[in-house]
């Protein structure tokens, strides 16, 4: 995807001329009763823009490149990303589908005060999860662009070796017209990452209940409507280490079963003994080496429709989703292999700035192969293919790791049944699941920018 030099140029004006102002330019700034902005001024203002150019397009938002005119719908403003540039300037990060599936991330510019913004600058960042460009900050805070051709491997996501962040987890409770109960994972200490100074902030007392088949720590809250709208959160000292193939005491075997949303055998034995054919493969780590192939080549990175939930048949038949369903098509396959392969979720870290708000959770998968467990991370390969073959073995130091394994049983546990995984709060009003507003957020306190 190509773009004008025009628009690259202005985009480089606005950013860099965002640092914080002298005192004394405050102080005139101050003067000319620039209203307060906050983050949801700035999501109303995007959200109002988007929908105008909607209505106008008879339906869609329409966004001309060089090669075509895309027909756009609205999926999701990225609030973790919105922000406030200087007086009356303004930054947001937008996902919008195309009618051909396709998903865009689109960052755009905003000039105005709450209730009267208006889009000053509109740029395509991402087709599929794939960046045309990175952002970089400045030693003065200010950001400007950066081809990805011309991006470290910092800038595409990687911190090698050690990371040092706290990292907070909040949960809203919704609106509860009887009692209700939550279930919240709790990250461990082991051979990669220290989990120090855990807090919890919750409004009612919690407990500790028991995750037996994978080892997972799980905190339990029984809840009654007063509770409505209050907060609970959890913060912990995190250190993380830069994951490579290792060896364990794991029994195995386990890790080539079946579970209810990944398959073992049938349609994926014939699909991964095909792919191993076509390739070549002899040896366990070049077998899961072309299936790793397969889904970067096959599967596209789109956060629409059903995804998220890491349906192994969705994954095979639509060949799109998040991080989940990448690697659950990845385990169906490996196991029907004889591979043993498993789950764990968690939450990158931006390694781009050293605090803020966290796009939601991120999953990722290992194999069993030559006596060790290798890790990969599927769908960060896709995004950044420069990069398949570091996630083909490593993981990076600036992520966190919540739980492992799917079909999560507790005790006492959900009415619902096993628990498909655990990244995000488990919770019931009775019992009909809910689904609590939840945050990540983190402040990194060592590391390279430090």
């Amino acid at each position: 995807m190509k773009y004008t030099a025009l628009g690259l140029l202005l985009a480089f004006i606005l950013i860099t001329s965002c640092k914080e102002a002298p005192k004394e330019e405050q102080q005139d700034l101050a003067s000319l009763d620039v209203p307060l902005v906050v983050t949801a001024d700035i999501e109303e203002g995007i959200k109002a823009n988007i929908a105008a150019k909607v209505e106008e397009g008879g339906g869609y938002f329409f966004l001309q490149t060089e090669e075509e005119e895309l027909r756009l719908q609205l999926v999701r403003v990225h609030t973790e990303y919105l922000s406030n540039l200087g007086p009356r300037r303004h930054f947001a990060c937008v996902d919008l589908a195309d009618i051909s599936g396709d998903v865009y991330d689109v960052d755009f510019f905003l000039e105005g005060d709450p209730g009267s913004m208006t889009v000053t600058e509109t740029t395509l960042h991402k087709l599929n999860g794939k960046p045309f460009y990175t952002w970089k900050q400045r030693k003065d805070k200010t950001w400007y662009r950066l081809p990805v051709e011309e991006a470290t491997n910092e800038l595409l996501g990687i911190i090698e070796g050690e990371d040092r962040f706290r990292f907070r987890y909040e949960v809203t409770l919704p609106e509860m017209d009887k009692a209700g109960r939550i279930w919240i994972p709790v990250p461990q200490s082991d051979d990669w990452q220290t989990i120090d100074n855990v807090s919890i902030n919750a409004p009612v007392a919690h407990k500790y209940v028991k995750e037996s088949t994978y080892g997972n720590k799980v905190v339990s809250m029984e809840l009654s409507p007063k509770e409505s709208g209050k907060k609970i959160v959890m913060e912990y000292d995190v250190v993380r280490r830069e994951k490579n193939p290792y060896e364990d005491g794991s029994f195995v075997a386990d890790y080539l079963n079946p579970s209810l949303l990944m398959p073992v055998g049938d349609r994926f034995q014939v699909l991964a003994d095909s792919i191993i054919g076509a390739r070549g493969a002899d040896g366990e780590i070049m077998k899961a080496r072309a299936l790793y192939d397969y889904i970067i080549d096959n599967m596209k990175y789109i956060k629409a429709g059903t995804y998220g939930t890491g349906d192994a048949n969705y994954a095979c038949d639509a060949l799109t989703g998040n991080c989940t369903e990448f690697h659950s098509l990845f385990i169906s396959l490996a196991r029907s292999a004889n591979i043993p392969a498993r789950f764990a979720v968690g939450a990158g870290i931006p390694s781009d700035r050293d605090e803020g708000g966290i796009d939601g959770y991120h999953c990722w998968a290992e194999f069993y192969a030559e006596g060790k467990w290798w890790p990969v991370d599927i769908s960060e390969a896709n995004k950044y293919t420069a990069l398949a073959t570091y996630y083909f073995g490593r993981h990076p130091a600036n992520r966190i790791e919540f739980t492992q394994g799917r079909d999560l049983m507790l005790e006492p546990g959900p009415v619902g049944g096993p628990i498909n995984f655990m990244a995000y709060p488990v919770m019931e009003i009775g019992n009909t699941p809910a689904f609590p507003k939840t945050f990540f957020s983190f402040q990194r306190s060592g590391g390279p920018d430090s």
